[in-house]
């Protein structure tokens, strides 16, 4: 019987690592217990690390300290849903992710943890940013097409134009 129960163990890690997401489970003490390949490539984190560490120590997101967005749900067994958090990448990079979280129960329905699953935003940042800059100039913001043709002249303006 525990060679078909790691087999089913193996087959769930198999599962986790082939999503890009990042995934990983806490116990009530909120000790990692485990964490998907996703999870190592975003945070840059190898799973060995992470196992058996405090969640905050390994993510070191922005929430640890105020508000642990896995210990609410936990406590009041609401999930949460698409949170915008940073957390500090293991080469100390601060990056936006978006979080989810629910319950982790065992086979009877006692609550056992908690199940994190979050989504590197970095690349959607950037394209929002890339965005922003190419309608706006300084503090003046337009999707008019005669000011976004303004916007584009200003910086070759003001670089020939002498100031006094």
């Amino acid at each position: 019987m525990k060679h078909h129960k790691d087999s089913i163990q193996r087959h769930h890690q198999i599962i986790l690592d082939s999503i890009a997401d990042g995934v990983f489970t806490v116990n009530l003490k909120f000790h990692i217990t485990s964490f998907n390949r996703g999870a190592e490539n975003i945070t840059g984190i190898p799973r060995a690390k992470a196992i058996g560490k405090p969640c905050s120590e390994v993510l070191k997101a922005n929430v640890c300290e105020t508000g642990c967005i896995l210990r609410q749900t936990i406590q009041n067994g609401r999930p949460i849903v698409n949170m915008p958090v940073h957390i500090i990448r293991a080469d100390r990079k601060s990056i936006p992710i978006s979080v989810n979280t629910t319950l982790l129960k065992d086979e009877q329905g006692k609550v056992i943890g908690g199940v994190e699953t979050f989504r590197d935003l970095t690349p959607v940042t950037k394209l929002r940013k890339a965005l922003l800059k190419q309608n706006s100039f300084d503090d003046i913001v337009s999707k008019n097409d005669k000011m976004l043709k303004l916007f584009s002249i200003l910086p070759r303006l003001l670089k020939v134009t002498p100031r006094y």
